[in-house]
């Protein structure tokens, strides 16, 4: 099969708003021994992208400037090391940049095959929150079964998974959402309670909910505005895995004692700068344990819009407003 040279792919002309985000053209990536060419067909956009975008998230020493974390689509060429994948394999891959492109390179190491079923479109929608649940929620929050999670942001791309992994793997599931419909949105995913952050203060929400005992765990994506009410809401032992600071980084006159009194456990962490082997560690305990799921139907990624990749900035726009319930995806091809 001969490869063009050149593809099409999104470019930022700047750092600014959606606007910035124009197709133009590029050379086809070379696979590095490692890695595996990607004829990508689907690709999907995440507030990642947008701080890339807006020039806060820049791209780690050899990644590829181009905006897109996560793509589907079928194996074209190969590293000389690659031995688990053959040209024309169905694949999604969790990228280190280069998505929003007709052509994406991606180590093998952080590949999975689609899930029976699955078309393009879906399998994007996968890699980003699911790598990110699975090593924030489960590993750093050690969320386990029998035990309560507090998500934030309950319909988000990384909210819609986290319910359906924790219901999935034995945890009681409270979420919050910016409105009646998205909490709604939330109980038929199968959250156990979903508080609407606009007319509740989900503090006292989850003290009513827990008897005054708190959560184990809480996900959270909006950092300091959030904070305080959210030690205030973890149990004896709790765990607070900060995955995102929407809501700001810098936290002013926090009382740290509970922290000691109650055993709290406040962690996070990023997904872009972590390595090949540890992302890899990630992708196959997906594949062993998370894999099953999806190709039994148990848990499936929500997808609210499809844009036409010439239109990432449209896609963009929409990420910006959080009017979505779920994932917003660009078809490459």
């Amino acid at each position: 099969m001969s490869l063009p040279t050149t593809m099409t792919i999104i470019a930022a002309d700047g750092a600014g708003g959606p606007e910035v985000l124009k197709p133009s053209t590029a050379p086809v990536p070379t696979p590095k021994p490692d890695e595996v060419l990607i004829r990508v067909l689907a690709a999907g956009v995440n507030r990642p992208d947008v701080a890339q975008r807006q020039g806060a998230y820049p791209p780690p020493p050899g990644a590829s400037p181009i905006i897109g974390l996560e793509v589907s689509g079928e194996v074209v060429a190969t590293g000389a090391d690659v031995t688990a994948y053959r040209i024309g394999d169905k694949v999604c891959a969790l990228t280190n940049g280069g998505g929003y492109a007709q052509y994406c390179v991606a180590p093998a190491a952080q590949t999975l095959p689609w899930p029976k079923g699955y078309d393009a479109i879906r399998a994007a929608a996968l890699p980003e929150t699911y790598f990110t649940v699975w090593a924030n929620l489960f590993g750093h929050g050690r969320l386990a079964p029998g035990e309560t999670a507090l998500i934030h942001g309950g319909t988000s791309g990384i909210g819609v998974t986290a319910i359906q992994l924790a219901k999935a793997f034995g945890a009681t599931v409270f979420t919050t959402a910016g409105s009646d419909d998205k909490t709604a949105a939330c109980l038929r995913l199968g959250a156990d309670a979903a508080i609407n952050y606009r007319t509740h203060d989900f503090q006292a929400e989850i003290k009513t909910l827990t008897d005054g005992r708190g959560v184990d765990v809480i996900l959270d994506m909006i950092g300091a505005a959030y904070f305080p009410r959210n030690i205030r809401s973890l149990a004896m032992d709790g765990r607070l895995v900060l995955i995102a600071f929407l809501g700001g980084s810098k936290v002013e006159a926090l009382d740290l004692a509970p922290i000691m009194t109650r055993r709290l456990t406040v962690t996070g962490s990023t997904m872009r700068p972590r390595t090949t082997a540890q992302k890899g560690a990630l992708a196959a305990e997906l594949r062993a344990k998370v894999w099953p799921l999806l190709d039994a139907g148990q848990c499936a990624p929500v997808i609210h819009t499809v844009f036409p990749m010439a239109e990432a900035a449209a896609a963009h726009a929409l990420m910006e407003s959080s009017a979505h319930i779920g994932k917003i995806m660009l078809q490459v091809a």
